[in-house]
């Protein structure tokens, strides 16, 4: 692949690596540490994540489990949990906080797919708009120091690039899917 096309791939895999980490943020009605990924607590000041105050484990299915390191800490995971949009109130019990994930609706289910898919959609019009950039960039190329058949190879490449993240990005998104619509 020629140089000049590099930073427009590496653009195209940053969007669709962006999508996967969106993704891991949705909840499939089984319990995902990775729904507290976006949280901060206070921690001395300092807006820490909840995974370096405390261990975060999923003892069962549904369940996420929040032992902080330090006591003081259970108010201000408490609280940043409620103020986030994950939707689910914690209960503890003076030393470990609980996350009940409760089952899915098949109306949310379906709502969460629709949500998925237009993430997926946002990521193709990105990587749709990179390619834009690529091809204004090999026209300006072509109006100076490269042949027309050179620019017409490179966009060929420029357009097959495009293909391959958006076929990954659909196939990322039916993945994603079919793991909300398994009950």
């Amino acid at each position: 692949m020629d140089a000049r096309l590099q930073q427009y791939e590496d653009k195209m895999k940053k969007a669709y690596e962006y999508l996967e980490s969106d993704y891991m943020g949705i909840r499939a009605g089984r319990a995902n540490p990775h729904v507290l990924d976006r949280l901060r607590v206070d921690y001395y000041g300092t807006p820490t994540p909840i995974q370096q105050v405390g261990n975060v484990t999923v003892p069962e299915a549904r369940i996420i489990q929040i032992a902080p390191w330090e006591k003081s800490m259970i108010r201000e995971i408490e609280k940043a949990i409620m103020t986030s949009d994950i939707g689910i109130n914690p209960s503890n019990d003076g030393s470990v906080i609980r996350l009940v994930f409760p089952e899915l609706t098949e109306e949310r289910r379906k709502d969460l797919v629709k949500d998925v898919k237009k993430k997926a959609e946002d990521a193709k019009v990105a990587v749709r708009n990179i390619r834009r950039d690529g091809n204004d960039m090999l026209k300006k190329l072509g109006k100076t120091e490269v042949s027309e058949d050179e620019i017409k190879g490179m966009e060929d490449q420029l357009q097959k690039l495009t293909d391959k993240f958006v076929k990954e990005i659909d196939t990322l998104m039916e993945e994603k899917s079919k793991e909300i619509m398994t009950v």
